[in-house]
């Protein structure tokens, strides 16, 4: 049979705070956001693997603070005076190592952020003393700086990112589905996404709705 031609929604990803769902993993994280007034110096580093929420929490904290959120690759292009005028999140910072211009621009942003009397939150793939920088100064405050980790999903919140991404593509699978997909799937953030991924466009070629039948049907034909 023809595959049916298929016209995919945009994917709308919901930031908010009420769209975050905390458990065991990363519940530490949400209150060091939440409770951002109370960090050490006015900084932290938030730090998880890809599709753990670090960006979701930015925009959370940014919410809450009237932060605004940059790029780490921005940086070097940036108006750092005018951004350390308020308080900055800086998404990706362990990106920038070994780029000099970026790198001194966040050495410059950490500075004048702190000075201003403002908080600055860095968010990263793996903890700071493993970011090869090349400028001293600059691994010396982001070494020093606190820090709090997104761990890999417990089956609650693997289930709650399944669901979370399924609405946001506008899908509404069965609860069945949801928990056969939690069972079967390695547990982590990337292996969620890509198989909403799959999924969605799967059922879009064939016309047919997510059920359990075609959830097994991709597991069962990865290649499918």
């Amino acid at each position: 049979m023809a595959e049916q031609l298929s016209f995919p929604l945009p994917v709308l990803e919901a930031l908010g705070r009420d769209d975050f769902f905390v458990s065991p993993a990363n519940a530490e994280a949400v209150a060091m956001i939440e409770g951002w007034q109370c960090w050490p110096s006015r900084k932290l580093v938030l730090i998880g693997p890809r599709g753990a929420g670090k960006t979701h929490l930015a925009h959370v904290w940014a919410a809450l603070s009237n932060a605004q959120i940059i790029a780490a690759d921005h940086l070097a292009d940036a108006n750092i005076p005018a951004l350390a005028l308020g308080h900055v999140a800086v998404e990706d910072a362990d990106k920038i190592a070994g780029t000099r211009r970026k790198e001194d621009a966040l050495f410059h942003l950490h500075n004048l952020t702190l000075a201003e009397g403002n908080s600055l939150l860095l968010t990263a793939t793996t903890p700071a003393n493993r970011w090869p920088l090349a400028l001293p100064d600059l691994a010396s405050r982001v070494q020093g700086t606190p820090y709090t980790t997104l761990r890999e999903p417990d089956d609650a919140l693997l289930t709650a990112v399944l669901m979370k991404l399924m609405a946001d593509r506008q899908l509404s699978p069965s609860p069945s589905v949801l928990s056969y997909l939690t069972r079967r799937i390695d547990r982590s953030f990337e292996a969620a996404r890509d198989v909403v991924e799959r999924l969605d466009a799967m059922a879009l070629s064939s016309g047919r709705p997510i059920t359990r039948a075609l959830a097994a049907k991709l597991l069962d034909n990865p290649d499918a």
